[in-house]
């Protein structure tokens, strides 16, 4: 299977807007397949094994979250919610279950297509078992040395920052938010503490980004969290 070519699996009980995502993901050449319900969506998630799934989250049967949920315990396979809540609250919901991406309702099928791309890139060319080095823009992060380089000159992290970078730059093109680079950077007590990550994320970014203000690798998800690009 290649990224031209993937078996996605909409979860969507709209026929129209099915339809629609249907439509789009077939013109870039990808196979999809449907499912309407949320029972129906883990029937099908488990028997055809999906590369991608795009998923509604207001189900007649139950909520998507509760889907993302049980297909964590079994799947890694990236998960883009589209839905009409926009609220903060219900990004972050979803997210912290383990969606990888969140599109509001009404989008286009540019971006949903851009939003698929990007995590079947992520998931279809993870940085290969033995390689430790990841490389972006001018910048390398060496894994094994715990270093990271610009054009062969060290660039001093702190160790906050080291773990910020790495645990970011490991899940590329994910939305991670607050609560999870928290609890996996600080520990599971700092869960609210979102001030402790715009704090050391800005040093981060003076130090990665050639314009911090307009950052192209360290991308903030308003009020959700953070979103690191491999450009």
């Amino acid at each position: 299977m290649s990224e031209l070519h993937a078996h996605i699996l909409v979860i969507e009980d709209d026929p129209t807007i099915r339809h629609f995502v249907r439509l789009t993901l077939e013109s870039e050449g990808h196979e999809s397949h449907e499912a309407d319900t949320l029972r129906r969506g883990l029937i099908s998630a488990g028997t055809r094994r999906p590369d991608l799934v795009v998923l509604d989250l207001g189900l007649p049967d139950g909520d998507g979250v509760n889907f993302i949920r049980e297909f964590r315990t079994w799947s890694t396979t990236p998960v883009i919610v589209l839905s009409a809540r926009s609220a903060e609250a219900d990004k972050i919901n979803a997210l912290d279950a383990g969606a990888d991406d969140y599109l509001v309702k009404p989008f286009g099928s540019g971006e949903l297509m851009a939003r698929v791309r990007a995590q079947l890139r992520r998931h279809l060319h993870q940085t290969p078992s033995g390689d430790s080095t990841i490389r972006f823009g001018e910048l390398e992060l060496d894994l094994v040395k715990r270093q990271l380089s610009k054009q062969g000159t060290l660039v001093h992290l702190t160790p906050i920052e080291y773990k910020l970078l790495t645990y970011l730059a490991g899940q590329p093109d994910r939305v991670i938010t607050h609560s999870h680079l928290l609890k996996a950077v600080w520990g599971p007590g700092h869960g609210e503490d979102t001030h402790y990550v715009r704090v050391h994320m800005a040093n981060l970014r003076k130090k990665v980004e050639a314009n911090p203000s307009m950052p192209k690798h360290l991308l903030t998800e308003v009020g959700v969290g953070y979103r690191f690009v491999n450009q």
